[in-house]
């Protein structure tokens, strides 16, 4: 019954949740969007850029789509206790940082994507965890460091056995767990009054940073010696 809730509170315009698609069209648009504008400029006439690093960028793109709602939605309601707030840190941490790390490890390997993704994971990992204090930052920062380095290595593991749809594959998964987490923060959170209301800004802004930045590491970071 909680979840034909959840789902009905998703296509309404009442609590946090009503926003979180939205976010997702923002994150997708203006991600999209800045990859179209670079690539009219200068991508494009990067030898093969489309076969060898479009794959990955749009299912990197469509990651941060899925990730960073779940910061709105934690910073709606400010403060968790500390079950669901590790939970919070645990999960943001882990997938921020395994899905970058692998899209990163796809491209310049193992050490690289394991420095990005823990860069990442971590990152998000803390900021979402610290709704509950000491506890959830110590998850994220555990679940950002250890997603980051296991996205990297899975991907060197599988560089010559099906890496792409490994990809879809982890993706796919990683999209369900952060549903997961969206629904159990509204089981939380569904008695309780909403404390920030803001706009888009945030995820506009860290899409176009998390975008860029991934773009510029991917095509022009250094790389280990397997993809020099």
């Amino acid at each position: 019954m909680s979840l034909k809730q959840f789902l009905n509170e998703v296509n309404g315009k009442e609590r946090v949740e009503g926003e979180l698609i939205k976010a997702i069209l923002y994150s997708l648009l203006v991600s999209f969007g800045l990859f179209a504008i670079l690539y009219y400029f200068s991508l494009r006439h990067i030898e093969d850029f489309i076969p060898k690093y479009g794959f990955f960028i749009f299912l990197v793109i469509l990651s941060y789509a899925v990730i960073l709602p779940s910061i709105r939605q934690v910073r709606a309601y400010q403060n968790f206790a500390c079950m669901s707030g590790m939970m919070i840190g645990m999960t943001t941490g882990m997938i921020a940082g395994f899905l970058p790390g692998f899209f990163i490890g796809s491209t310049n390997g193992m050490f690289w994507g394991s420095v990005f993704g823990m860069g990442i994971g971590i990152f998000i990992g803390v900021w979402n965890g610290k709704c509950c204090g000491i506890m959830g930052v110590m998850e994220g920062l555990m679940a950002g460091f250890m997603g980051g380095i296991m996205g990297a290595m899975t991907a060197v593991m599988m560089i010559n056995d099906n890496l792409r749809i490994a990809g879809v594959v982890v993706f796919v998964i990683s999209s369900l767990i952060v549903f997961a987490l969206n629904y159990m923060i509204y089981k939380e959170t569904k008695e309780l009054p909403r404390e920030r209301t803001e706009d888009y800004t945030l995820i506009v802004f860290l899409s176009l940073i998390f975008t860029a930045l991934t773009l510029f590491f991917m095509i022009y970071g250094p790389r280990s010696v397997l993809f020099a």
